[in-house]
């Protein structure tokens, strides 16, 4: 007997025991307690999943965007004497997709995310692009719901240790090549999924990754993730050369 994942969505879940599940991970997970709980569901609602306007995530991802700049600069500000440089570049490091992707992951977002069947399956929902601008929209949620302070101390919690290494993520070859391309100002890398093969328990996927101005690179990976890592270091090699 295959046993449900816990914390995967029921395809029978009604909206009250969606609303009811959504509560409890922000309580247990998030540590704050949600006035106002259709906020959440709307943070964890892609646009796949909704034809109604400002019912996914999209909004509210704009607003976390700031919200968490703001409160990771200050903490940047209070815990290092450093240049204007070096802050900028941590500040870079800490609040874009695969920081954002890292902290997302460790709450075990995707399976709670409302998503149409055929986004799932091509691996969005654990995508760093979906499960970064999630980490976005909880962040906007909670400073919606309890304001500055409580979003404040949201972020404080995770993503205050992604300041301890020296070089945070600079080991991740798409951190690096996010790195290479802001220092340019050639904006964000962009991954798309182009190729999807084999069987659902042993997908195979093909990732292709693009930076303004430059030659893409592809590769392949037993999950996006994988693929998206390939191609980045693909491309950074390219580069380099």
């Amino acid at each position: 007997m295959t046993r449900k994942r816990k914390g995967a969505p029921d395809p029978g879940l009604g909206q009250a025991d969606r609303l009811e599940r959504l509560a409890a991970f922000a309580r247990d997970v998030l540590g704050h307690d949600f006035a106002d709980v259709h906020l959440i569901d709307r943070a964890l609602t892609h646009g796949s999943a909704t034809r109604q306007p400002g019912a996914s995530y999209q909004r509210l991802e704009f607003l976390g965007d700031r919200v968490l700049g703001c409160v990771v600069a200050s903490l940047l500000y209070g815990r290092h004497d450093e240049a204007e440089g070096r802050l900028t570049a941590r500040l870079h490091a800490m609040v874009e997709g695969p920081a954002n992707a890292r902290v997302a992951r460790s709450w075990g977002v995707g399976p709670l995310i409302a998503m149409e069947p055929v986004s799932r399956a091509k691996g969005l929902a654990d995508s760093d692009n979906v499960l970064g601008d999630v980490a976005e929209a909880l962040v906007a949620a909670v400073f919606i719901d309890g304001g500055w302070d409580a979003a404040a101390r949201l972020v404080t919690r995770h993503w205050g240790p992604l300041m301890q290494a020296e070089q945070p993520f600079l080991n991740d070859p798409k951190s690096a090549l996010q790195q290479w391309a802001l220092k340019r100002r050639l904006g964000m890398p962009d991954y798309l999924v182009v190729g999807r093969e084999g069987p659902d328990h042993a997908p195979v996927f093909t990732v292709e990754v693009t930076v303004r101005g430059q030659a893409p690179a592809t590769a392949t990976g037993r999950n996006r993730q994988e693929a998206e890592k390939a191609a980045a270091t693909l491309l950074l090699k390219s580069l380099d050369a």
